[in-house]
């Protein structure tokens, strides 16, 4: 019997996310010294539509986007503008600020996910989820603050 159980896949993926999140911060700053910060997204973006592709091609993942819904073609590209849009906002701020201040304001996120989730996607975190919410978008206004 094993005692320590095993952690759910979604924890181990997102886990991962944080983690390369803080390298993409981290790197990016970085390289933001010598460099215009809409360039550099530009740079980043053209790096990601380079390597996604190569990825889900060794992982055979592949499959024709063509078959997909006019929803969830509308919802991914939505998602894509959002997530473009996220990239030329942080290079900009990580450029002209510190990445210890940028990337807890960066992460309010979190809490915003978490209203727009309870508001229309009916999801309903614990009162625990709420406080943890809380603190964390509690402490990056303060680290924003600071």
């Amino acid at each position: 019997m094993n005692p320590i159980p095993a952690l759910p896949l979604w924890f181990v993926w997102a886990f991962l996310s944080a983690l390369f999140a803080s390298a993409s911060a981290v790197f990016g700053k970085i390289g933001l010294e010598s460099v215009d910060a809409d360039l550099a997204t530009l740079i980043r973006t053209v790096v990601i539509a380079i390597f996604l592709p190569l990825l889900i091609l060794v992982t055979g993942k592949l499959s024709n986007p063509f078959l997909l819904s006019q929803q969830t073609w509308f919802f991914i590209v939505l998602s894509g503008l959002a997530s473009g849009m996220s990239s030329f906002c942080f290079f900009r701020a990580l450029k002209q600020g510190d990445a210890s201040l940028v990337v807890p304001v960066d992460r309010l996120s979190l809490l915003m996910v978490a209203l727009v989730g309870f508001a229309f996607l009916g999801e309903r975190p614990s009162v625990i989820g709420w406080a943890g919410l809380l603190f964390l978008a509690g402490g990056g206004i303060l680290l924003s603050l600071a």
